[in-house]
């Protein structure tokens, strides 16, 4: 969402001047893939991750202008709501022990960020939704003062017509209604960029989708929203749900979100900014005076700006990305599974496990794609949303009868993905002691069945047992997952509940 916007009223002819725009765009893309005109492989990757802001009792504190005004780095943005920060790592050469150097680099922003939030009285919490938020938190009054946050939200309300719906139906059942796009704030995330060559496009991003289930069942980090406990991850319905523009006769008809999954796999990125363009009406038809293809006839680069906005406004899980470096144009698969947490070490394991597997996969002579429905995929997506390390996924059975069957996440990461991934890191050159160190923090959350979700709520409820009310547990909860977050030991080895009260005299 860190695109630059000016807010300004759009009238009748904006849409239509934008729709020519994008399909400009679209055929300037078109021409750069078959002129062959993009950047060459460079294995590099790039990370972003969302965090929270909360005070000593474990609240969110509204004042994320004042901690950036502190921590004074390009390396850190605002994000949706005023209790959120983005981190952005710069891009890195896979290869190596890039692991290891990438832990140590947010390790060292993250501390520095976090003491710059102490002097607001605030501190930073990286985790997929913060226990301690109530719907008075999320509310327009509370999004972050920049001009594209409030645009954003004014067109998708506008386009919805009315109150949005938050209905997620989990351990417990959470349903409630809202009036602008601030519940989706809550959702922070993880973001993955592979920057690939248009050949090896279709092959990383349909390895990626075929992968997200897994990737959520070992990695789940938000099972509390508004306190109820509901999903393993509870962000993908929320995001969903909170941005969508569609009333119910728009849902009945078969329309899509803005935030989904996808309902094909594809042979080339120009698919999915094809299918922008073809399902999703503009929210922010902002026009560029550039013309792409006058561009391309004098030789140049354009920047293709529309398709690049147009696609910042469509939430795919695994999103195509159109990016520019040192005049020469570049793709990038953006990954947007992951919940932010619980450690830095789980971030880089989880980060590990992903380009591992994606590169095995993407490479593999019989692609999973070919062998698994994408239906499937999205089913499986959606189960280890809801069950976390404990879901049951539909995928390609070994052996030369074929077909799918079911089978338990854990099984199905330690069996055959984490062999993948293995694999996948040795392609990239990364080093046996990075390799090694950071899959198996992914193979212990599946030896003890825990991720950040599973500790949250065990540590809930081990609170409420001890008789303290949803709230208290919940601050309390928040406020030792903090502690643990910050002495950087990986999740799976946190010990469950809360520390006994040290006696006084």
């Amino acid at each position: 969402m860190g695109e630059k916007v000016v807010a300004g009223p759009f009238d009748l002819s904006d849409r239509q001047r934008y729709r020519e725009k994008l399909r400009s765009c679209l055929t300037g893309l078109e021409r750069l893939l078959a002129e062959k005109r993009f950047d060459r492989p460079k294995n590099l990757m790039g990370l972003e991750i969302e965090l929270n802001l909360a005070g000593a009792d474990g609240m969110p504190k509204m004042l994320n202008a004042q901690v950036l005004e502190r921590i004074a780095s390009r390396d850190f943005q605002t994000e949706l709501a005023m209790f959120n920060l983005e981190v952005n790592i710069a891009p890195h050469r896979l290869g190596g022990r890039v692991f290891d150097r990438l832990d140590e680099e947010l390790r060292t922003s993250l501390a520095y960020a976090d003491r710059k939030a102490g002097e607001v009285d605030a501190g930073i919490v990286m985790i997929g939704i913060l226990p301690t938020l109530d719907r008075d938190d999320l509310v327009s009054s509370n999004l972050s003062d920049v001009d594209r946050y409030a645009l954003l939200n004014e067109q998708i309300v506008a386009a919805r017509g009315e109150d949005f719906t938050l209905d997620i139906d989990g351990v417990e059942r959470l349903s409630c209604t809202s009036k602008s796009i601030a519940p989706e704030a809550a959702c922070t995330s993880v973001q993955l960029h592979l920057q690939v060559t248009p050949e090896r496009f279709a092959g990383v991003w349909n390895a990626a989708q075929a992968v997200a289930a897994a990737q959520i069942a070992v990695g789940a980090n938000s099972p509390f929203l508004f306190g109820r406990e509901l999903w393993r991850e509870s962000r993908p319905p929320l995001f969903q749900q909170s941005t969508d523009t569609r009333p119910p006769e728009l849902q009945a008809q078969g329309v899509r979100p803005r935030t989904w999954f996808g309902e094909r796999w594809v042979t080339s990125a120009f698919d999915l900014f094809e299918e922008n363009l073809r399902y999703y009406p503009a929210l922010l038809p902002i026009c560029d005076d550039e013309d792409p293809l006058e561009v391309l006839d004098a030789g140049g680069i354009p920047s293709l700006a529309e398709l690049v906005l147009h696609n910042g406004t469509v939430y795919r899980w695994n999103r195509p990305v159109y990016g520019i470096a040192d005049g020469v144009p570049h793709l990038r698969v953006e990954n947007r599974v992951l919940p932010a947490g619980p450690t830095v070490t789980d971030v880089i394991a989880n980060a590990a496990f992903y380009y591992g597997v994606v590169r095995a996969l993407a490479e593999d002579s019989r692609p999973v794609w070919s062998r698994l429905p994408f239906e499937a995929a999205a089913a499986n997506f959606d189960a280890a949303c809801k069950d976390g390390i404990d879901a049951r996924l539909t995928w390609p059975r070994r052996g030369r009868y074929g077909g799918t069957g079911e089978v338990d996440a854990v099984t199905l990461v330690r069996d055959e993905l984490l062999p993948l991934a293995e694999a996948g890191l040795d392609a990239w050159g990364i080093e046996p002691a990075d390799r090694d160190r950071y899959l198996g923090v992914i193979e212990e959350r599946c030896r003890r069945r825990v991720n950040g979700a599973t500790w949250q709520a065990a540590t809930f409820h081990r609170a409420l047992d001890s008789g303290l009310g949803r709230e208290a547990a919940l601050a309390a909860t928040t406020r030792r997952y903090r502690e643990l977050t910050e002495q950087g030991e990986p999740v799976h080895t946190w010990p469950v509940g809360l520390p006994d009260p040290v006696p006084t005299g």
